[in-house]
């Protein structure tokens, strides 16, 4: 049992909305009570609360009742958490976190303890680059008919008018935000693959275990194709590439060799990956963050 009051860290408090009425605050000033309740409902001992932690959920490092280590999650309740464990359950930890339980009501999930500090981005990029291909390559597999995930192109369709808006926050920006906007409208629809996709795929959600080396976290799943994963990496750490000389052909290079180590057509991966640069990018100007918004944009001209 919690020996100490449970507070959420403030990472996450500060990424919430203020709005006092908003769901996601309720949700966020009752997280002391909702975890001291799943601490006894599971029979769990808190050994402390992961700091500073995410932006999007909280983790406290728990032990069972027999003394095995454990993670207690809880994630923002919406729609990018609402199938997480389902995902899980799929994997059974080939290639990601295990599931060890799951409480639909609260939205808990027990993990198996994995090294939250040491994540692949602790690696030099290239041998960073290639045990991430390695990892997700594990997480595309078939679903199941009737499965509950939702589709690329209805993921894709939600950021349209997102994308749409914050594009005219700089006039630079309405030429890629317009190619943006037709390769979400034409690629989607022109792919036959339908794998189990990670969906918010990069380094920094691939942390160090016991069971493998190397296993992914923090799914937010979607049925699609491939490159669309991938394209998460191609962006991953891209201010390193900024930083070398011969940039745009470095980012045309990544493209490549990714695309080829995981036999994904580079002209589909080439696509995806200007998309969800230029997505970012503007989410990034909106949200206050002009430079790192500026830099995603040169990356997306690049590609």
């Amino acid at each position: 049992m919690a020996t100490a009051p449970i507070e959420p860290p403030q990472r996450l408090v500060s990424s919430l909305s203020g709005d006092p009425e908003s769901p996601v605050r309720r949700w966020l000033d009752a997280l002391p009570t909702l975890v001291q309740r799943q601490l006894e409902a599971w029979d769990l001992t808190l050994e402390r609360v992961d700091a500073p932690g995410g932006r999007s959920s909280l983790l406290a490092l728990v032990h069972q009742k027999d003394g095995t280590p454990a993670a207690l999650k809880f994630p923002v309740p919406g729609t990018a958490s609402a199938h997480e464990a389902a995902a899980l359950e799929i994997w059974d930890g080939w290639g990601a976190v295990r599931l060890l339980r799951a409480d639909h009501d609260s939205g808990a999930l027990l993990l198996e303890r994995l090294r939250s500090a040491v994540s692949l981005r602790s690696l030099p990029e290239a041998k960073a680059l290639l045990e991430a291909a390695g990892t997700v390559r594990r997480l595309w597999v078939a679903p199941e008919t009737g499965h509950p995930f939702v589709t690329l192109a209805a993921r894709t369709e939600d950021d349209v008018e997102a994308l749409r808006w914050a594009g005219r926050l700089t006039s630079a920006a309405v030429p890629l935000v317009d190619e943006a906007l037709e390769l979400r409208r034409t690629l989607p629809g022109s792919s036959d693959e339908g794998f189990l996709l990670h969906g918010a795929f990069r380094q920094g959600k691939v942390l160090a275990g016991e069971r493998a080396p190397w296993l992914a976290v923090g799914p937010s799943p979607v049925v699609g194709e491939r490159a669309y994963d991938l394209a998460g990496l191609v962006l991953d750490r891209f201010e390193d590439l900024l930083a070398g000389s011969g940039a745009a052909a470095a980012a045309r290079r990544r493209v490549a060799k990714l695309a080829d180590s995981l036999e994904v057509d580079r002209d589909r991966l080439r696509a995806w990956s200007l998309y969800r640069a230029v997505d970012t990018g503007v989410r990034e100007w909106a949200v206050g963050d002009r430079q790192r918004g500026e830099l995603l944009l040169e990356f997306a001209a690049w590609l």
